[in-house]
Formats: structure tokens, sequence, C-alpha cells
């Protein structure tokens, strides 16, 4: 007989709770070497990015096929909250979904209804022929996986911000991540995210995130940015972008020889 074989524990859901800081890195190569070579690198999380990068379903399951031997934690962005989406992606075997464009607590608790099993969620049982159950590996799957998934959702508009109470209120949500591009758009300061506007909306909205007991993420590429934002609260942030981070790294070599 084969070992039993067990849940995975969400060490990055652990570590949230706990009020501890996780340091991620946008992966967004859309290539399943890429991504294991990320996952190398000692990040406590890394996000797929199925919304701007050029990623399907079989793609971001390549990657966290890639990711299995790091100690790094997938988490995996939809293109939007479609309940059917959020099934396929945690039967891939991911536990932590970021969701972009949230903007009410109708929205958010829709989403956290899908992330669980009847009869308290939405998500479908069909985990006998999934990766998440290690393909009927795990005795019981169905009634243990809930307690492993984490819901991240994304507020990266005005309609979010004005919403943000009523999505903090929501059981199921775990996270908020704010989205500094967007909303920053939004606002009206298009490719100005550190307008002093955006900055003190975004430093209100990480403070009544952490204070309402969820986690607070964002996405901060320059390292000072990155820096004040956990000095704020944010306690999941991403401090780079592995297309930056290679196409930087491209061009600074190119001119060191070709000036």
């Amino acid at each position: 007989m084969g070992r039993a074989m067990d849940v995975e524990t969400n060490g990055f859901k652990a570590a949230l709770v706990a009020g501890g800081t996780q340091i991620g890195c946008w992966v967004g190569l859309a290539d399943d070497n890429a991504a294991e070579i990320s996952g190398e690198a000692g990040f406590d999380w890394l996000l797929i990015d199925g919304e701007h990068a050029p990623n399907d379903m079989r793609s971001m399951r390549a990657q966290l096929v890639a990711l299995g031997r790091s100690t790094s934690h997938p988490v995996i962005r939809l293109p939007i909250g479609e309940v059917w989406m959020i099934k396929q992606a945690l039967d891939i075997g991911v536990q932590t979904v970021l969701v972009p464009m949230v903007e009410s607590g109708a929205q958010a608790e829709l989403l956290a209804r899908a992330m669980r099993y009847p009869p308290d969620g939405l998500r479908g049982v069909g985990a006998a022929l999934a990766r998440a159950s290690r393909f009927s590996g795990i005795a019981d799957y169905v009634n243990r996986a809930d307690a492993e998934m984490c819901l991240l959702v994304q507020v990266e508009n005005r309609a979010g911000m004005a919403a943000l109470d009523d999505i903090l209120a929501v059981e199921g949500v775990d996270g908020v991540f704010i989205g500094p591009a967007d909303l920053s758009a939004d606002m009206g300061f298009r490719g100005q995210p550190e307008a002093p506007e955006v900055v003190a909306a975004i430093t209100d909205a990480i403070q009544r995130t952490r204070a309402s007991g969820k986690a607070a993420g964002i996405l901060a590429t320059n390292e000072a940015q990155a820096r004040h934002w956990i000095e704020v609260g944010a306690n999941f942030v991403a401090v780079g972008i592995d297309v930056l981070v290679l196409a930087n790294g491209m061009k600074a070599l190119a001119a060191k020889f070709k000036g």
C-alpha cells in the first residue's frame, strides 16, 4: 500500500494570521522553467500572474508543478473573479488565490463561498480527478481542504475603497491587496502611484485592513517604497517582478560592453 497523504498546511496563511511579514515576487514570464528558477531565490511567496501575464490554466499548473521543491508559497492571480475560474485554480492545486478588481462586500462574499465546498460554499466537488487531492491520494480531501484555502482580494479603484469596510467584514476574506497602478489611474493620477493623494488612500486602506485583523498586501518594485509600506503595516509585500528583473539585468549587462 502507498503511504498516507495529508492536505498540505498553508504556511503562508498561517504566517499572515500570526502577523508575520511575507516577502514575495511577481512571476510573469509565464514559463515553468523561469518559475522554478524564481522558486530557488528564497522568497516567502511567488505570484503566478493570470491577469496581465500570458498564462492560462495549463501554464499555471505547469508552474505549480515546477515550484514543487521550492519553499516559496505559490499564489495564483486570476484574470477575473469568476466562480468557475476559482474552482479550476483550486483543483490544479493552488491554495491561495488573488482576485483583482473587487468592488463590494457582496462580490467578496461570492468569492469567499467559491473557495469552500458545500454546504458552506460553492466549490464544485470534483477533487477525485484533481491534482489538489493528489488524484484521490488524500483521504477525505473534500472535508479537510477548506481550512487551508486562502482568499486575497484586490482593491484597486475608488469603488473598492469606498466598500473596504464591507469587504473586510466578509468571513473567508483573508487579506486585501492594494493595487497602486489601477488605483492611481482611477483617482486621476495615471502613472503617478506616488502622488500624495494616492499614498494617503493606500496608507488608510492598509491601516484599516490590519486593524480589522486581516492581512494587507501591496506590490512595490522600488526598495524605498516597499520598506515604507512594510513600516505602514503591509505584511505581504511583493518587492519585484521577474520580467523587470530579467529586462533590467539584460540591459545593464549589454550596456557594460556596448556602452
